[in-house]
């Protein structure tokens, strides 16, 4: 089991050359962050400004100026950011460099998991997706997200690097949007951000104990599988905060972490937002 120093030394090589931290800045727009496929830019602007992604409005900057963009894994090669406020702009046109995404097996998994039939188990799943979809819906007003992550582990092994193609029982399954740490059943899990729990569950089908945390503007994060849930809903967590326990619960054939990330219904990589 490697700590989290012989992690980070040793999977730098994981990352692509895309993923090194970036920085760009002006007077009225400064971001910086990984401008990769699965990455983000984390920016500071007016208060309050409209943020503007590709010519959509999307965001707002917080009290204090601050906002994240995210990069799904299929972003384009470009991206332009513009702030707005009081008849004042600003805009950067960014680079994203393209992600490196493998491709992993999982065998073992009960059949049922993998493509449930059963029509009691069917209505039960689409129960849980409307739970799940409206804990990914929340926008807080804040900006936890400001200072980067912490892990969320003390010390695990990364299984499964974020965006593989997964193949569960030889068939071909949607991406894995999801770093997965292994580390010992019943290891602490700890809050890498200042945030609130929109949803705590201990027993979905899929996921098994499942946690989601708000950390501003709608940059959600997720825990899946764990053995014991340490929050409440509508709990306001600063960093470092217990959240549970390592599991194997769900849909899953060992104890481990799966650490997920969406900002605004895109998936990103939440490991590209801890601070070495």
């Amino acid at each position: 089991m490697l700590d989290r120093r012989g992690l980070l030394a040793g999977s730098a090589a994981l990352l692509a050359a895309g993923a090194a931290r970036a920085q760009t800045t002006g007077s009225d727009l400064d971001l910086t962050g990984r401008f990769v496929q699965g990455g983000h830019a984390i920016g500071r602007t007016w208060p309050r400004a409209l943020v503007f992604v590709d010519g959509e409005s999307l965001t707002a900057a917080s009290a204090d100026g601050w906002f994240i963009v995210g990069f799904d894994r299929d972003a384009a090669g470009s991206v332009e950011i513009e702030a707005r406020s009081d008849g004042r702009s600003a805009r950067r046109v960014l680079s994203i460099a393209a992600g490196t995404f493998p491709s992993t097996a999982v065998n073992g998994l009960p059949p049922a998991t993998v493509e449930p039939s059963d029509p009691a188990l069917l209505a039960r799943i689409r129960d849980e997706v409307l739970l799940k979809t409206e804990g990914f819906a929340s926008r807080t007003d804040a900006d936890g997200f400001r200072d980067g992550f912490a892990w969320p582990l003390e010390s695990f092994r990364i299984t499964s690097r974020w965006g593989a193609q997964r193949v569960l029982n030889g068939t071909p399954a949607r991406p894995h949007f999801g770093i997965d740490l292994a580390a010992p059943q019943g290891s602490a899990i700890r809050a890498p951000a200042p945030g609130r729990v929109t949803l705590a569950q201990p027993s979905l089908h899929f996921e098994g104990g499942l946690v989601l945390i708000d950390h501003g503007q709608g940059l959600i994060t997720a825990y899946l599988h764990q053995s014991r849930l340490e929050v409440r809903e509508g709990q306001d967590l600063m960093r470092g905060d217990l959240i549970g326990r390592v599991g194997m619960t769900g849909r899953a054939t060992g104890p481990h972490l799966c650490w997920r990330m969406k900002w605004r219904d895109r998936n990103l990589d939440p490991s590209l937002l801890v601070k070495s």
